[in-house]
């Protein structure tokens, strides 16, 4: 099983820590994407956190499942109103167990590179073909790689740098890795962390999808369903399962 690189202390202040994610346009696109695929089906979140997006999901009709590795984020998730309506499989998404089956599955914010291993990425393809109902659609968004963005001979990438939170990307490019550093001041407090993640490309995910028995049906770069072009920072991949 992956290791759980969102704890207590992360799962308490998720919101704090990356307060870009809660803005309200970001997530009503995000909501008005998936509950438009959706439709009156259920649907199953990959990584469901603290429900960021399951909630006002949910709020719109839609049923949502959830599986989580960590046991603190679902915690933060179970003491937010209309969490009684969303029930939360813990454990690995590519390899949990979830009775029924969903019109929609989805994979937010880069949480397919959460799964180290090319293994287990594809695993978690066929767990979702083996949940969905013919036709139904998975969705992931994720980001492309920065690595044409690196000067010859470079390996670090810095995403973020404001007084509270610098962050940048180590690539290793012979493992396919990339270490995500963090380091926050919270509360006059200096916290670091630094977690490895299998990135991972378009045209990958897309021989992943086949080889579950999905087809590639979209993929915008935004979504807001911009087009997706070479000069794309992230993707909104939609793959459907034969019917």
């Amino acid at each position: 099983m992956p290791e759980i690189n969102f704890d207590e202390w992360i799962a308490q202040r998720y919101a704090t820590l990356w307060p870009e994610l809660f803005d309200p346009a970001v997530v009503d696109s995000a909501v008005n994407f998936l509950a438009d695929l959706a439709g009156a089906g259920p649907a199953l979140e990959l990584g469901i956190g603290t429900g960021r997006v399951a909630l006002p999901l949910s709020r719109r009709g839609v049923r949502v499942h959830g599986i989580e590795l960590s046991p603190a984020m679902v915690a933060q998730l179970q003491v937010q109103p209309g969490a009684s309506d969303i029930s939360v499989t813990i454990g690995d998404f590519a390899t949990a167990e979830v009775g029924g089956t969903f019109t929609l599955a989805y994979l937010l914010r880069n949480t397919i590179t959460n799964l180290t291993t090319q293994d287990e990425q594809v695993e978690s393809f066929r767990n979702v073909a083996a949940l969905l109902e013919p036709g139904g659609r998975f969705v992931i968004e994720n980001y492309i790689p920065e690595l044409q963005r690196l000067p010859p001979g470079e390996t670090i990438h810095v995403f973020t740098a404001t007084p509270a939170h610098v962050g940048f990307e180590e690539y290793d490019v012979a493992t396919q890795i990339a270490f995500s550093h963090h380091y926050w001041v919270i509360d006059g407090q200096l916290e670091i962390r630094s977690t490895p993640h299998r990135y991972v490309w378009p045209s990958e995910l897309d021989l992943m999808a086949r080889l579950a028995g999905m087809r590639l049906r979209e993929r915008w770069g935004g979504w807001h369903r911009e087009a997706f072009t070479s000069e794309s920072r992230n993707h909104i991949s939609v793959w459907e399962r034969a019917p």
